[in-house]
């Protein structure tokens, strides 16, 4: 007949460490739940150390890149910009901020199809920006005339990030309004560039 098997008794000293290890952690719950301070740093640096994971992560991953587009100027219509949403076959995207349209084709990301402003690509965004609103602006032109001074305060800011970021392309044309030829304009700076150089010589 088989004897039968007895287990060893844990030692006191394996009791102890896990005793103390226990009392430790308990400890510090109740330290870390006994202040609102200490929660929130607790909370704090949770956050941080998922962003610091996250990121890494994230630059594993492939970055798409974006063919460079040939530099276009011209003034549009509210119809016409609505082809630039990057849908097109060049991918191209443009918006309209208080009246200038900018190629922001190399943000993408953010104005594309499937980013988070994709409402503002191919159209006039300074009623969405003033309003903190990413919704489709009107299918007209909006002369932003019954917006506040502090929401006209808020498109110039955002003007101003646009003229950092991105390319110029031209106007945002107000209905029956011509649009400017800049390749005269062009013309034009080339010859009075060569007329300066000839009085210098």
């Amino acid at each position: 007949m088989a004897e039968p098997s007895v287990s060893p008794a844990p030692s006191s000293s394996d009791s102890s460490e896990n005793l103390q290890e226990e009392s430790f952690i308990s400890s510090f719950i109740a330290e870390v739940v006994k202040s609102p301070l200490n929660i929130f740093l607790v909370i704090v640096i949770a956050i941080l150390v998922y962003k610091i994971f996250r990121s890494k992560t994230q630059e594993d991953l492939p970055v798409q890149e974006h063919k460079e587009l040939p530099k276009i100027r011209k003034d549009f219509t509210v119809e016409e910009l609505k082809k630039y949403d990057g849908r097109g076959t060049d991918g191209r995207i443009l918006v309209a901020v208080n009246g200038s349209v900018y190629d922001v084709t190399r943000g993408s990301r953010f104005y594309g199809p499937d980013g988070p402003y994709a409402a503002f690509g191919g159209r006039d965004a300074s009623r969405g920006l003033a309003t903190f609103s990413v919704v489709p602006g009107k299918d007209e032109y909006d002369d932003l005339s019954d917006l506040n001074t502090t929401e006209m305060n808020s498109i110039l800011e955002w003007e101003e990030q646009f003229k950092e970021r991105y390319d110029y392309v031209g106007k945002l044309l107000k209905p029956g309004e011509a649009p400017t030829n800049y390749s005269d304009e062009e013309d034009e700076g080339s010859q009075q560039e060569s007329d300066v150089k000839s009085k210098e010589d």
